[in-house]
């Protein structure tokens, strides 16, 4: 029983404190040239609107790309139903922020942050990243993102207090322990397809 309680812990401790060093900050990511700034998605309401947690994301993701941390954003999230779509209200935001369609790709089947690091790599062609994401997320991304062999940082979105940040870092537990075995398997994502090389025209992903 005791194990069973301290091997999460355990898997925890390892997976936050052998990521802490790549979380920077946005002064510190400006100008870093990186292949792409990688939003991870969330939650978009029944109106077709981001989230508050999801627009500090692309705010924070617009921001790194106006200072220079990378000419290229990929949004990625999930796609997976024709009545939920969160990649389209992803980009649509950040061009209403002024961000041009060319240069911002979507990934429609970034179902988990697994699957969104495997296909950033594999078929956009990814090698060195920002990851965005609130801070409790991106150890675990980060994580994944070194056993992928990118060159990864991440910058933290957290923006506001979220009121359910409680509930999020009980659930991340679980989920670290999860990608910490996928890390360690690295299992197929659900779809690969042709590669997108992030270096062309992101309207290339448009739909």
């Amino acid at each position: 029983m005791l194990f069973a309680i301290l091997l999460p812990l355990a898997t925890n401790y390892y997976v936050m404190a052998s990521t802490e060093n790549r979380i920077i900050t946005p002064e510190e990511a400006a100008n870093l040239g990186a292949d792409a700034i990688l939003v991870l998605g969330a939650r978009v309401w029944d109106n077709g609107q981001p989230s508050g947690i999801l627009k500090d994301r692309i705010n924070t993701g617009v921001a790194l790309y106006e200072s220079g941390a990378s000419d290229r954003l990929l949004m990625s999230g999930d796609h997976g139903q024709e009545d939920y779509d969160e990649v389209n209200a992803m980009k649509d935001y950040a061009i209403e922020s002024g961000v041009a369609s060319e240069v911002i790709f979507m990934d429609h089947a970034g179902f988990s942050t697994y699957e969104s690091l495997y296909r950033a790599r594999d078929i956009f062609q990814i090698k060195t990243v920002v990851i965005v994401s609130q801070k409790y997320h991106l150890y675990r991304a980060l994580y994944i993102a070194r056993a992928l062999g990118l060159d990864a940082y991440g910058v933290s979105a957290d923006r506001r207090d979220y009121n359910s940040y409680w509930l999020f870092d009980a659930r991340e537990i679980l989920a670290r322990c999860k990608d910490f075995v996928y890390s360690i398997f690295q299992p197929l994502p659900t779809y690969l397809g042709e590669v997108i090389p992030i270096t062309g025209d992101g309207s290339a992903t448009n739909g």
